[in-house]
């Protein structure tokens, strides 16, 4: 049903003029619809920009102009909440009669390798936010050795519970469709909310859980107990030793992800174990490379504090 539902918005969107390097925009509440428009977006060949409700008008503005995307993907209770723009609107709920007479089989392909998968924007913390494009040969590179390290299977069960516009999104939602495992689609209040979190890491059999620092220790502060076996990712900010400890009894195996968006998403991952003295963001994903070098650009000693340089 997902499938079909996706294939009928890509083919909406098509219509639309959407095609290989288009923006569109998706500004929707969290949902199963929101994977559809997703999904739809990609089938279509174009390159999703994500929007969150959430986020200030100005920057939304901001990135509309910016981007200056033909096309945004919205719902009906959303459209007044947006800043001015000439972006052509498709409402998946009033437009819904219109997408549902469009084909349910899987369209032609549309991009390649070579073109945008998304265009996410930086926190601005370093001077004005910056959109950074994705292609999909870095994106199907991530997807595919993160389903062999940290590990995903069918069997899977994934919480996703980070905001579209963090690049980490891309693992919670995706990467569980790539090996046919589950996806639990938090809502906005359960995401800011340790409590609700935990609860619903238990009512859905929660399996895998990407979380930061900050969500971890919101899982604590809440009184977590945690789960057996659940596989948990840290990652977005260091983590610290303490925070390593506490959740080493708490569930399986704790992996810490490090990676900027423009290297797309996690690219150096290290499995952490109860006896580490020091905490390490480990080792290069697969078709990545990472140099510690100096003011001169060459390798530093080992123990001798360098610049992290990323490519691949």
């Amino acid at each position: 049903e997902l499938n079909r539902r996706a294939n009928q918005l890509a083919a909406y969107l098509r219509s639309q003029g959407v095609q290989p390097e288009t923006l569109v925009g998706i500004y929707v509440e969290r949902s199963a619809a929101m994977i559809v428009g997703l999904l739809g977006i990609l089938k279509a060949g174009g390159a999703y920009v994500p929007l969150d409700p959430a986020q200030p008008g100005e920057r939304l503005g901001m990135m509309i102009a910016d981007t200056a995307m033909p096309v945004l993907v919205t719902q009906a209770a959303l459209v007044g909440l947006l800043p001015a723009h000439e972006a052509k609107t498709v409402c998946y709920d009033t437009d819904a009669p219109l997408i549902a007479q469009q084909p349910e089989a899987n369209l032609p392909d549309g991009a390649t390798a070579d073109h945008l998968a998304y265009v996410i924007f930086t926190s601005g913390s370093t001077g004005r936010p910056k959109g950074v494009q994705i292609e999909h040969r870095g994106f199907t590179n991530f997807l595919l050795t993160m389903a062999e390290q940290p590990g995903m299977t069918a069997a899977d069960v994934a919480l996703a519970i980070t905001t579209l516009p963090f690049d980490i999104s891309t693992l919670e939602i995706f990467l569980p469709l790539v090996v046919g495992g589950q996806i639990v689609v938090a809502t906005r209040d359960t995401a800011m909310d340790g409590a609700q979190i935990a609860a619903t890491v238990d009512r859905y059999g929660v399996t895998v859980l990407q979380a930061t620092p900050i969500t971890w220790r919101l899982l604590l502060e809440a009184g977590w107990t945690g789960r057996a076996g659940l596989k948990m990712l840290a990652g977005g900010e260091p983590v610290s030793r303490e925070l390593a400890q506490q959740l080493f009894v708490l569930g399986g195996e704790l992996w810490n992800v490090y990676g900027p968006t423009e290297a797309t998403v996690w690219c150096i991952i290290d499995r952490l174990t109860p006896a580490d003295d020091v905490i390490s963001i480990g080792r290069p994903i697969a078709n990545m490379t990472a140099y510690v070098l100096n003011e001169r650009m060459q390798p530093v000693p080992v123990g001798v504090p360098g610049v992290l340089w990323l490519g691949g």
